[in-house]
């Protein structure tokens, strides 16, 4: 963009303070006389709620209540999508308690360690009743059920509506597992609250760790009641989210019930093995795929059949595997037929929400494998069978068999970059030279496409940009940036507009009293649409600006362009007025210089891109080394290569952490083996190599900026790209397939079965559900999503 600030890589405004530690989270906040919570969580995964015994703790010094559900007598409710009405969750347990670290009772102290200390001397006492965690054991004849009343721990389903494999030649079938993780954002979930009249109307003021205000704003009010013009809720800094952070915890609810109840300010801050066992969790699908082909490697049809997990409480990551998992089946592929079914688990395990990429990591990484394991079968090489099946541009825009309108896409080109900066040849020679030589380091080359759903839910948000006096702008927004340099770019669009330095742009977020409305931020929705707002906003005070400049100045509007310091006459440099000068007379008039607006997107984009992985395998090991990873990422027209750039290598870093170590275990009785960082291997930086991304730009027609979203790309593209590489390695030596994640363990397990000749079968039939699925037309329906995620 000549000329213009716009696609340069512009340093982030925000990141002085997130490094000189000037930023405030919620820990942070000094709140005078605020009492610390306690939570105490049930270690049993599921039984009845027998007692529990709270009078040692309450006369524990600093000790100013404890409470358990019937004494706050708060109602029980969903925490953000409702995967099934009849399964609510309590704030506390009642009666039951359906998942290990599930809270049972809140002590409230003066302090952190006073609060701790008591909530250690509760006695719970809890009556064990079996415990079902495999989600397809929880759906078969005879298990454990979370709410008897429901009769079945189907939370919901949808059926099958064809066999679209008819017409094959060959059909490749496989049973995948999307493992479960933990979301581990470097802050868990934190709270603040406070009741009482802050002067400016508001009786209740929450401070919260959230990507959703105003979505938390309105659940608060609904949930308790409240009248949403009198409650004030604020997300000051948040130390990454990923998802998680969407909606409303039950710990929010019981803090502040509590901080109603004794009307007094309260505060709460995860540990890190409450976050690891009390945060949503991610991912968690058992994948049926089986997809037919011609003998020449044409796609003939795709069948799935998953089963999601939703954890306890019919968590909303549940609903993943009826939605973008769905919406994302047909990838980037010509498939001429596609039947798609599922159930959804409930399981004595923590509530399983969403982790970045939100369903669509799931169908990427099931599509890739299929191809992979095609290119086998038919033996023809991984990349020529991708080019073989891709959606040509000119095929673009389209509807997919599952309802995806494609915006625009140059799928090949992508994969072409790829390849190219990845020296494909190149390494498959090196490859062979390995091979011949019989070295224990074998070389592994993974290859992914793939395409995306970004701004899915959400299409309209909140903008507005003020010039005032002195010369400075304001822009507020309704999305709410924890990470992701909003601040920057938005101000990079309001300085290209009007010529105002970014240093004096000021950027307000994440406050109901601030900001009237927003969707948040989830689903790599916020420059597309929140971005479209602000320059929208800029674009109508430049209007604005443009009539009272050339009323002042006696020209004519079209006459008035922006220079360096305001408006002026195109070709006279001495006819000029400043903004601080039109802003004035703007005041004066009674009617600020400022546009606020809301700003709607006709639909979703549709990201994509292609990443090529390079691995070392030591076959007498099974220690897998990443040493290469190359990622080509389309999110439209970039704004700022170095935010785009950062988002990918994060999203890269998260892919391939699934991919090779991370990975939430519990064993047959519901304990979680994984509560600590020293038993969920999160990689450091010095597991990872030095990423290589590059992206091609492909502009959508549903936005003025024609921006798609970055945040999660990296991801979607890395998991099957990382696990294709490490099979890859070792191929040759009869290993067809390896779970993720692909640890020494597993990987040096395969090789020892291939070569005994008794590997596991990577398909078996899939379980009784979807026959009765299909015997009924379906399962219960979720609540339609109408927010990002």
């Amino acid at each position: 963009m000549p000329g213009s600030i716009l696609g340069n890589r512009v340093p982030r405004v925000e990141d002085p303070d997130l490094l000189l530690g000037r930023s405030q989270y919620v820990d942070d906040l000094p709140l005078d006389g605020a009492l610390h919570l306690a939570f105490v969580r049930s270690q049993i995964a599921h039984g009845h709620l027998a007692g529990i015994d709270t009078a040692e703790a309450a006369q524990m010094p600093g000790v100013v209540a404890v409470f358990t559900a019937d004494d706050l007598g708060l109602d029980a409710h969903h925490a953000f999508i409702a995967l099934n009405e009849a399964c609510k969750r309590p704030p506390l347990a009642q009666g039951k308690v359906r998942f290990v670290g599930e809270a049972v009772a809140v002590v409230a102290a003066d302090s952190k360690a006073h609060a701790e200390d008591a909530a250690d001397a509760v006695v719970v006492d809890i009556d064990p009743l079996p415990a079902v965690v495999d989600p397809e054991e929880a759906l078969a004849p005879g298990a454990p059920l979370q709410f008897e009343d429901m009769g079945t721990n189907m939370a919901a389903g949808m059926a099958q509506a064809h066999d679209p494999l008819a017409d094959a030649d060959v059909v490749v079938r496989a049973r995948f597992v999307n493992q479960r993780v933990a979301v581990v954002p470097l802050e868990g979930n934190a709270i603040a609250v406070k009741p009482g009249d802050d002067g400016d109307g508001h009786d209740l003021t929450v401070w919260v760790a959230t990507q959703m205000p105003h979505l938390f704003h309105q659940l608060v009010c609904d949930i308790l009641g409240l009248e949403r013009d009198r409650v004030r809720v604020v997300a000051p800094h948040v130390g990454g989210a990923f998802g998680a952070k969407a909606g409303i915890a039950a710990e929010h609810t019981a803090a502040i019930g509590v901080a109603m109840r004794l009307d007094r300010p309260v505060t709460w801050t995860e540990t890190r093995s409450e976050n690891l066992v009390a945060m949503p969790h991610g991912r968690s699908q058992v994948q049926y795929v089986e997809m037919g082909f011609r003998h020449d490697g044409t796609i003939t049809g795709l069948r799935c059949r998953m089963i999601g997990d939703a954890g306890a409480y019919a968590g909303f990551g549940g609903y993943l595997s009826l939605g973008p998992t769905r919406t994302m089946a047909q990838g980037v592929y010509r498939i001429p037929a596609l039947a798609y079914g599922a159930a959804v688990a409930l399981t004595n395990t923590t509530p399983v929400g969403a982790f970045r990429g939100a369903g669509r990591p799931e169908a990427a990484a099931f599509l890739e494998r299929l191809i992979d394991l095609a290119s086998d079968e038919l033996g023809i090489d991984p990349v020529e069978l991708r080019r073989r099946n891709l959606l040509r541009s000119d095929e673009l825009p389209m509807t997919t068999l599952t309802g995806a309108a494609y915006d625009s896409g140059d799928y090949e080109g992508a994969l072409d970059e790829a390849l190219r900066l990845a020296g494909y040849d190149d390494l498959r020679a090196e490859q062979a030279r390995r091979r011949d030589a019989g070295g224990r380091r074998q070389l592994g080359i993974g290859v992914s496409t793939y395409v995306e759903i970004t701004a899915g839910g959400g299409s309209k948000e909140f903008g507005a940009v003020e010039v005032h006096a002195d010369g400075r702008a304001t822009i507020r927004v309704g999305t709410s940036a924890h990470g992701q340099g909003h601040a920057t770019s938005f101000a990079m669009l309001v300085s290209d507009r009007l010529g105002i330095p970014l240093e004096r742009i000021r950027f307000l977020q994440s406050d109901t009293a601030a900001v009237p409305r927003g969707g948040g931020t989830g689903g790599s929705r916020s420059l597309q649409i929140g971005g479209s707002a602000v320059a929208s906003a800029a674009d109508g005070v430049l209007a604005r600006g443009r009539e009272l400049a050339a009323e002042r100045l006696e020209a004519a509007v079209e006459d008035i362009v922006v220079t360096d310091d305001g408006l002026g006459v195109a070709g006279v440099p001495s006819s000029a007025v400043s903004w601080s000068e039109l802003a004035g007379q703007a005041d004066a008039a009674g009617d600020p210089l400022a546009v606020a607006l809301d700003f709607a997107q006709d639909g979703p984009t549709f990201p994509f891109g292609a990443h090529v992985s390079v691995v070392e395998v030591d076959v007498e090991t099974g220690r897998v080394v990443p040493v290469r990873h190359v990622a080509v990422d389309d999110c439209g027209r970039i704004l700022n290569p170095l935010i785009v750039e950062g988002q990918q290598h994060g999203g890269i870093a998260q892919g391939m952490a699934q991919a090779l170590w991370e990975q939430f275990v519990y064993d047959e009785d519901g304990t979680p083996l994984t509560t600590t960082l020293m038993d969920y291997a999160m990689p450091s930086a010095a597991e990872l190599p030095s990423f290589e991304t590059a992206n091609t730009e492909t502009p959508t027609p549903l936005n003025p900026l024609g921006a798609k979203g970055i945040g999660e790309s990296g991801t979607i593209g890395a998991m099957p790209a990382v696990q294709n590489a490490v099979i890859d390695a070792v191929r040759h030596l009869g290993v067809r397939h390896i779970e993720m994640p692909c640890s020494p363990e597993r990987v040096w397990r395969a090789i020892q079965d291939a070569q005994a000749g008794t590997g596991p079968p990577v398909w078996r039939d899939p379980p009784k559900v979807f026959s009765e699925l299909a015997a009924r037309g379906g399962g219960p329906a979720p609540v339609e999503a109408d927010v990002d995620i």
